[in-house]
């Protein structure tokens, strides 16, 4: 799948991308548990979108760092579009946005 791809609403996204750009994080309180929050932007060679980092996804990644995006969640913000991994996605930083799935998983652990 590519960004150009994607919609507000869509889910069960799985992407490659390259992060272009990394936000400052900021801290929230939500049921009395802290969080952080953090905006990048993923580009591919279709476009770019705003992808959200919740807590450890914050120390994860760093710009120029290629990410996968499994089973990610599209949604709209005062008019943008923004993908988040969600309760039930992951993501994984490694790999090249070229190399076939299975190309990617060899390389694991190397």
């Amino acid at each position: 799948m590519q960004i150009s791809e994607l919609q507000a609403g869509k889910g069960k996204v799985e992407l490659t991308g390259e992060i272009a750009e990394v936000g400052e994080p900021r801290t929230f309180n939500k049921f009395g548990k802290e969080g952080r929050v953090a905006n990048a932007v993923l580009k591919d060679d279709s476009g770019q979108i705003k992808l959200t980092l919740w807590n450890e996804q914050v120390d994860q990644v760093k710009q120029g760092d290629t990410v996968t995006i499994r089973n990610g969640y599209v949604s709209e913000w005062q008019g943008e579009l923004q993908l988040s991994t969600g309760k039930f996605g992951t993501l994984e930083t490694g790999g090249s946005p070229e190399a076939p799935k299975d190309a990617q998983e060899e390389n694991i652990g190397q």
